[in-house]
């Protein structure tokens, strides 16, 4: 895999709650290059975290559960069938919406602060994402662009814009029904194939015909992320796209 990661405070905001994970790089007003070889036997993990804006302290949140997550997804025993893994990573999602809510409760601050979580994960041979809130996938292939993940969100299950900042699920947050979508999709990845996780500081700017077209030219992370800054970036901007390559 070729990766390029960037993430951007934006044209409005003063403080950039997003954050990006690339193996064991952490991506938060920068940009990386990265490439990682896959072997049977190896495992890497891509993951985007948005911090909720209008509460308290949510680039804590990102950088806490992108941190937590990175520590237990190393720790993970080898040999894991995918039923297990999955199992696994639920038993994260608990687990570290009481670490948030545990900090919320210690020191006012932090109360309600939350994020949301958009990840690719390679392990042993198979791929998986996961997916908590409004962060996005796409899944990008011969110039056809397709959203992978569910949008958690008033927006998604009412059908309008009107709610388009108003999310249904996410870590912490003070969110008592959180949960993460988990899809196998190993055989759905292909040499060739480019994956797109990003923000909605991202989507909300850029339209995704926009964004394909782009992508068709080969453009790399910084590339979207300037798209969506001189469509008036009114939000903290993170982008993450991932070339397999054989």
């Amino acid at each position: 895999m070729t990766i390029t990661a960037a993430s951007n405070v934006g044209c409005v905001r003063h403080n950039n709650e997003d954050m990006i994970l690339v193996g064991n790089e952490f991506v938060r007003n920068r940009d990386l290059v990265a490439e990682v070889e896959l072997t049977p036997q190896s495992r890497t993990l891509v993951a985007l975290a948005d911090g909720m804006g209008g509460h308290n302290s949510g680039e804590i949140a990102s950088h806490d559960v992108l941190c937590n997550l990175n520590y237990y997804y190393n720790d993970l025993p080898s040999g894991l069938m995918p039923g297990d893994f999955t199992e696994m990573i639920y038993d994260w999602l608990e687990s570290i919406n009481h670490v948030i809510d545990s900090k919320g409760r210690s020191e006012a601050r932090y109360h309600d602060m939350g994020t949301t979580l958009v990840a690719l994960s390679y392990y042993e041979g198979e791929f998986y994402w996961m997916n908590c809130g409004d962060s996005r996938l796409y899944h990008f292939r011969e110039n056809s662009l397709v959203q992978l993940t569910t949008d958690h969100s008033l927006n998604s299950l009412m059908g309008t814009s009107a709610h388009s900042n108003i999310i249904t699920n996410c870590i912490g947050g003070g969110c008592k029904t959180s949960y993460i979508d988990m899809v196998q999709c190993t055989k759905d990845i292909l040499p060739g194939d480019v994956l797109l996780l990003c923000s909605d500081g991202l989507t909300d700017m850029v339209d995704d015909a926009h964004v394909q077209s782009l992508l068709s030219c080969g453009c790399d992370a910084d590339t979207l992320v300037d798209a969506a800054l001189e469509a008036g970036g009114h939000d903290n901007v993170s982008v993450c796209i991932i070339r397999i390559i054989e």
